[in-house]
């Protein structure tokens, strides 16, 4: 069986998070990696036991939470490497004729990071429709859009930010995260 590793990402220094944070935040990616294989070496180990049934069943819903955790912070990182940096071509005219202009699509994502409670927004694209979308997903596994691809990813939950900001400060966590995206990345992903 293959393993997943944890990626390394080319992180620039991240204005409005220090270092202690991305270092606290980029230990708990790690532990998903770590747990998402645990989790697969384990389901094998236990069918070769002949375990009860719903045991493997538990393992494999609580996969979905750790590959999930693991896959959306590998998109979260990723739009912080080469350092902030603009939005460009179709992706910015897509969310520029979904939302007015790029300035509103932003508005339009601090309005959903205003959601009460801890999770994610995607930001995602729906082939089969041509729309994008920007979402609240409570739990890694849970809220996401089927067959969307997720173009961005913002980590609302508090270990993302709870070294700089409190709680009552995550607004200010995200004027940091968006001022800092590599928005050439997210457009790649369009």
């Amino acid at each position: 069986m293959k393993l997943y590793e944890a990626k390394q990402f080319n992180l620039p220094t991240i204005e409005g998070l220090s270092e202690k944070q991305i270092e606290v935040h980029l230990k708990l990616y790690e532990g998903y990696v770590k747990h998402t294989n645990l989790i697969r070496e384990q389901i094998k180990e236990l069918k070769e036991k002949g375990a009860p049934q719903y045991v493997i069943d538990e393992l494999r819903r609580r996969y979905a939470f750790e590959f999930d955790g693991m896959r959306m912070h590998e998109y979260y990182f990723e739009q912080f490497e080469e350092g902030a940096k603009e939005a460009t071509g179709d992706f910015k005219d897509a969310v520029s004729e979904k939302y007015g202009s790029f300035e509103d699509f932003i508005s339009h994502i601090k309005e959903v990071a205003g959601s009460r409670g801890i999770g994610w927004i995607v930001v995602s694209h729906d082939d089969k429709e041509g729309q994008i979308h920007t979402t609240f997903a409570a739990d890694h596994e849970l809220g996401h859009l089927a067959g969307t691809k997720v173009l961005c990813a913002i980590d609302m939950w508090e270990h993302a930010f709870m070294v700089d900001y409190v709680p009552a400060e995550k607004g200010n966590y995200l004027e940091t995260v968006l001022q800092n995206i590599n928005w050439e990345v997210v457009g790649n992903r369009y």
